[in-house]
């Protein structure tokens, strides 16, 4: 016979505790992807506001 699985709160124990342990590369990764996006933002509004001058 199989072994039966574990409980779900442990299940969401186990994930949250992962969360935790990853949470600052997550952060770090989602303030550079903002920092990206927003310059990339920038930069096609600079592109956009100079054409618009030509």
């Amino acid at each position: 016979m199989s072994d039966p699985s574990p409980p779900p709160s442990s299940r969401w124990k186990r994930l949250w505790a992962w969360i935790r342990r990853r949470l600052r590369a997550m952060l770090s990764s989602a303030l550079r992807g903002a920092a990206y996006g927003s310059g990339a933002g920038i930069v096609g509004l600079m592109f956009w506001w100079i054409q618009r001058q030509l």
